[in-house]
């Protein structure tokens, strides 16, 4: 007797069960194009119709994803429809190889959607609310509209950020209150339920989604053995632990791991530069013991979709428990002055050309979070600004990835960068080492320059008018 779980694994294994991928962003979209590289029909979500019309035309919206990567899997659809009508009439369909499987992708808004997906993978935002809190409502919103259209032998798949005991405490009780065919839904035997964390890091080309190990962890050992089966599909290597929480702490221990390490060498650097010390000279020195030691680089500060965020789940999940998260706490604190202590060097280093930030001209150079993309997200460079303009200066940007940007605070659209506006400007502040930026250039031609990245580094000869964080 055929199972529930023998048929969701039949159906995985010979591609035949759709997937579905709520959040078609940075990390949904491809996840969503993995799939379809190994043969399986995706259906992407998401409530933002423009991106959903975007994608359906064959255009990216994602720097990491192309528009000729779109389009094809678009296309494909057509030779998915071939392959089924020529191999249909065959006596051994079931044993048709993998080759002839063509995986596609279709974008919708509507959650009905799902009603013919076997497969759900949650890949919604997790932000933090305005007191440091997590904000479920995304997460909590996706899980509603799948409890909706659960049925029978689907697997469910929770990928966003969030706190241990999410997925047991938040997406499991809705959907175990369903009913289907007059029984109430059961995790393990009638549905399938696990977490996996998302591993994506916007601008990476050695580390994609295919070759970056993915961890898992199910409700059950049922519900893990579908996860594994499934991602094992498109990804090279699966890591399976006890339980969706211990998948979830995975990510957490992670990124706090990276925001502990960047508070303590941010806290190093102010430290050097009291005592007269190159921070960089130390890291670099320091980075040649081949044991029992990781470099870890300072900076204007910490941005992005994670480090900066995830740690403050694990927290927050902590405080409920009567504990306080006392490392991941003093990192913020360092990791959150850091624009602060960005603007106190400006008015020193101005200081010396007998200028005061008050009235002083500065170029602000990138406003990316990291090298290479155009998401702003929780970038400290928003911050720096925010701080300059308080003081007075008269601020201006250039980022060649970003050119406008609008939060709360501030609305701004990059400035062309010419040798004019270098010799213009009082100083350049250096708070994303953008590879597109000729820095010998940019030195060459600038009156002060304060490097919050060490590019200068890299420079023959660099001017001694550029000061390093």
């Amino acid at each position: 007797m055929t199972t529930i779980f023998d048929e969701a694994i039949n159906r995985i294994e010979k591609r035949e069960c759709v997937v579905a991928v709520m959040g078609l962003g940075y990390v949904g979209l491809p996840l969503a194009l993995a799939f379809v590289d190994v043969g399986f029909h995706v259906v992407g979500i998401d409530t933002n119709e423009a991106r959903v019309t975007s994608l359906n035309a064959g255009k990216s919206h994602v720097s990491d994803v192309s528009d000729n990567r779109v389009a094809a899997a678009r296309t494909n659809r057509d030779a998915r429809m071939a392959s089924s009508l020529s191999t249909a009439g065959a006596s051994n369909v079931q044993g048709q190889s993998q080759g002839t499987r063509v995986g596609y992708l279709e974008a919708t808004s509507d959650f009905s959607a799902l009603k013919k997906t076997d497969v759900v993978i949650v890949c919604v935002p997790t932000p933090l609310n305005k007191t440091k809190d997590p904000d479920m409502s995304a997460v909590i919103a996706a899980a509603d509209g799948i409890a909706e259209h659960l049925h029978s032998g689907m697997l469910v798949i929770l990928e966003s950020t969030t706190y241990p005991g999410t997925t047991e405490e938040v997406v499991l009780p809705r959907l175990e209150r369903m009913e289907y065919d007059g029984h109430a839904m059961k995790a393990g035997d009638d549905f399938f339920l696990a977490f996996s964390p998302e591993r994506i890091d916007p601008g990476r080309k050695d580390f994609t989604v295919a070759n970056t190990p993915k961890v898992i962890g199910g409700v059950t050992p049922q519900c893990l053995a579908v996860a594994r089966a499934l991602y094992s599909k498109a990804i090279e290597k699966t890591v399976t632990v006890s339980s969706s929480k211990a998948a979830e702490m995975v990510k957490l221990l992670e990124n706090t791991f990276r925001a502990v390490n960047i508070g303590l060498v941010n806290e190093v650097a102010i430290m050097c530069d009291r005592l007269g010390i190159d921070v960089w000279e130390v890291v670099e020195a320091a980075k040649t013991k081949p044991f029992g030691f990781m470099p870890f680089y300072p900076g204007p500060g910490l941005g992005g979709h994670c480090i900066p965020i995830d740690p403050h789940y694990l927290a927050w999940k902590l405080q409920t428990l009567d504990y306080d998260a006392r490392f991941i706490r003093l990192a913020a604190e360092i990791n959150f002055e850091m624009p602060r202590y960005v603007v106190s060097r400006v008015a020193r280093m101005l200081n010396t050309a007998r200028k005061a930030v008050n009235g002083s001209k500065v170029l602000v150079l990138g406003v990316a979070y990291k090298a290479d993309v155009g998401d702003i997200r929780e970038s400290p460079s928003l911050d720096v600004i925010t701080l300059l303009k308080e003081q007075g200066a008269d601020v201006q940007y250039n980022d060649p990835h970003v050119p406008m940007f609008q939060t709360e605070a501030l609305e701004m659209q990059s400035v062309e960068l010419s040798e004019s506006l270098l010799k213009e400007v009082d100083c350049v502040v250096i708070t994303t080492a953008h590879r597109a930026y000729d820095w010998a250039w940019v030195i060459e031609h600038s009156q002060l320059i304060l490097d919050t990245r060490n590019v200068a580094a890299g420079v023959s000869g660099a001017s001694d008018r550029v000061f390093k964080l």
